[in-house]
């Protein structure tokens, strides 16, 4: 299925938020300092890199085989969404 361009600009404008939520989250953690801090900011890199160098070859991958702009725009939106979601969870304890 076709998404306008507006409809990519909403994907994007609402992962945007939920992003800044995140990182909101994760500098009342840093601010409390000690063991959790710490232990957040290794997350944190951690989940980027795995994220970030899995998305890279995935993408590569799809767009090698065909797959159009639009697919790799969708899914990889779908994937950094659903990894800021789960962080947004754990981090406000809901």
């Amino acid at each position: 299925m076709k998404q306008s361009p507006l409809g990519m600009f909403f994907d994007l404008s609402r992962l945007a938020i939920e992003s800044n939520i995140v990182i909101g989250l994760r500098m009342m953690t840093f601010a409390s300092g000690g063991a959790s801090a710490s232990s957040e900011a290794q997350l944190m890199i951690t989940e980027k890199m795995q994220l970030g160098s899995s998305l890279a070859l995935e993408n590569a991958m799809a767009l090698a085989t065909g797959s159009s702009l639009e697919a790799v725009h969708r899914s990889t939106v779908a994937k950094y969404t659903k990894a800021v979601r789960a962080n947004r969870k754990r981090l406000s304890g809901a």
